[in-house]
């Protein structure tokens, strides 16, 4: 038989062998050791308390409280826009009612005209007599004009009074004796005003 072969393999020979009472070093000692893994939540993220490393960041700074309103300011501007807004619906009712009466006052003017062309065809027919029927005719007419006055329509019937084309209406020329030259000798139909807005203008003659 042949002598058993004591040859190292794999390298084995060239550690030394241990001394007696020397430990014996093992595989799993050359093992690096980590550290564990830090809990995890029920979501799968990591809470920030796990990270060691992690630095709390610094809070953003809080904004400005907003600056209290001036309520003084604020009332007086209130008021004086309550107060424009008083004077503007007063100018338009104003308005309107001006309107309304000067609407009314065009659609009365020719009746006004035709009684009182009446009035002068039935009195020149009468002669020196008085009728009574025209007398009380002629006071009804009175009445109406009275009324217009009383809202602010006046008649306007300028003779003798220097021709004005803002409020007179000339339907011919004449030659006058002893008048002026553009003084009114005759008026046709008598014009009506509204305050300052002419209703109708004077239907006049005015002298040469």
């Amino acid at each position: 038989m042949s002598a058993p072969d004591h040859t190292p393999q794999d390298g084995a020979g060239d550690q030394p062998a241990p001394e007696a009472g020397e430990p014996v070093p093992t595989a799993a000692a050359e093992e690096p050791v980590t550290a564990p893994d830090p809990p995890e939540d029920h979501d799968g993220v990591v809470p920030v308390s796990a990270h060691p490393e992690a630095e709390p960041e610094d809070p953003a700074p809080l904004p400005d409280p907003p600056a209290e309103p001036d309520f003084k300011d604020l009332y007086l501007r209130e008021r004086a826009e309550l107060e424009n807004v008083r004077k503007r619906a007063r100018r338009d009712v104003e308005v309107s009612q001006k309107r309304g009466i000067a609407r009314l006052a065009k659609e009365l003017l020719p009746a006004l005209d035709n009684l009182e062309r009446a009035l002068a065809a039935a009195q020149a027919a009468e002669g020196d007599g008085q009728d009574h029927i025209t007398s009380g005719l002629r006071l009804v007419q009175q009445e109406l004009i009275a009324s217009l006055e009383r809202v602010g329509i006046v008649a306007d019937a300028p003779a003798g009074e220097p021709f004005d084309p803002h409020r007179h209406e000339a339907v011919a020329q004449t030659p006058a004796e002893g008048v002026e030259s553009g003084v009114i000798v005759e008026v046709y139909s008598a014009g009506y005003r509204f305050g300052d807005d002419v209703l109708r203008a004077a239907k006049v003659v005015v002298a040469q």
